[in-house]
């Protein structure tokens, strides 16, 4: 279309220029009637002027003269003339001229505008991407809480992880038999590892039962729901515990955080180096009760259970603890409130 656009002004200057050449112009007929004019009124004086004349010999001279009297005027009728249709010519040419200038400058910024537009697509196309990811996330893990409620609880494995429940000093134990949660045995260490970290993808069959058999306890049930919480919150602003990159905090740290050390001792739990992500997480607990309190739930959690899981764990199961998505939203929010000292 740009093209047309230019082509089109060269295009009509091309044939006005033509037919400027076929025709006769209002200048031509103006300097051609000029023309006859003198020749007429050139040609009565001398008839005249020969008849009076006492000299009827030829003399080269009043030849030339007469002959120049006669033809300089009409060459200059002919040269003014000309001038004027050149200078028409050149003020049509420069108006084309313009015109097309004009239309290659709107195009010009026609172009520059979808431009703009296009540079600002891909960025609204990745916000609505992270925000359809996150739904994704939030839709899949509720999908397995329900996929559970018309199904038969299945059996827990054992395991040292999560101690059984305590009963309360203060509270009489009732002669109605024991509780269920005392019936099942504690949840297998892999499989309380495996829940923690959530599952992969849709496809994990071992991450969903993992984190089925989590939910059934007692004790990491509640932690699962609050780092499921806080997980889904932390993704509406685009922080993802893929992303983070944390220091790796040796073992001993996190036993010594669950033995209830405080301070610069344990301040390499606190291993996110994300600033936007410390920002973004800074500013939500500021603003938003909800999170908030969320937050604050989550980390007496996993503080309970680190607590108890650390007791009868390896290094190694340590380790892998730390690996998890949960204890990484553990080390974000535990460096947002400032838990590490």
């Amino acid at each position: 279309m740009a093209n047309d656009e230019r082509n089109t002004p060269l295009k009509i200057g091309f044939l006005s220029s033509k037919k400027e050449e076929g025709d006769i112009g209002a200048t031509d007929m103006i300097a051609l009637g000029l023309s006859l004019l003198w020749l007429v009124i050139a040609g009565a004086f001398f008839t005249f002027a020969r008849f009076g004349s006492t000299r009827p010999s030829f003399d080269p001279l009043t030849f030339i003269l007469v002959l120049l009297a006669v033809v300089m005027p009409v060459a200059l009728i002919w040269v003014g003339a000309s001038a004027a249709k050149s200078a028409r010519i050149m003020r049509e040419e420069s108006a084309r001229l313009q015109a097309a200038i004009d239309a290659m400058r709107k195009t010009y910024i026609q172009q520059q505008q979808n431009a703009g537009m296009e540079v600002s697509r891909p960025s609204i196309e990745q916000k609505l991407e992270e925000l359809a990811r996150a739904q994704k996330q939030t839709e899949t893990v509720i999908a397995t809480f329900a996929s559970r409620r018309g199904e038969t609880p299945a059996p827990a494995l054992a395991t040292t992880a999560v101690s059984p429940p305590e009963t309360d000093a203060d509270q009489p134990a009732l002669a109605l038999g024991t509780p269920p949660e005392d019936l099942s045995p504690p949840l297998a260490t892999a499989d309380f590892l495996r829940a923690l970290n959530f599952p992969e993808t849709a496809e994990d069959r071992e991450g969903f039962r993992a984190l089925r058999r989590a939910l059934e306890d007692r004790i990491a049930g509640k932690l699962v729901r609050a780092a499921q919480d806080v997980l889904t919150l932390l993704s509406q602003d685009g922080i993802y515990m893929d992303d983070l990159r944390p220091d790796r905090a040796h073992p001993e740290i996190w036993r010594k955080f669950a033995h209830g050390e405080r301070g610069p001792g344990v301040a390499a739990l606190g291993g996110v180096r994300d600033r936007s992500c410390l920002a973004l997480a800074a500013g939500r607990m500021k603003q938003d009760p909800i999170f908030r309190d969320a937050a604050h739930h989550f980390l007496r959690q996993f503080d309970k259970v680190l607590a108890e899981f650390e007791q009868a764990a390896s290094d190694q199961e340590i380790s892998d603890l730390a690996e998890t998505r949960t204890a990484r939203a553990f080390m974000l929010l535990g460096r947002v409130t400032g838990m590490f000292g």
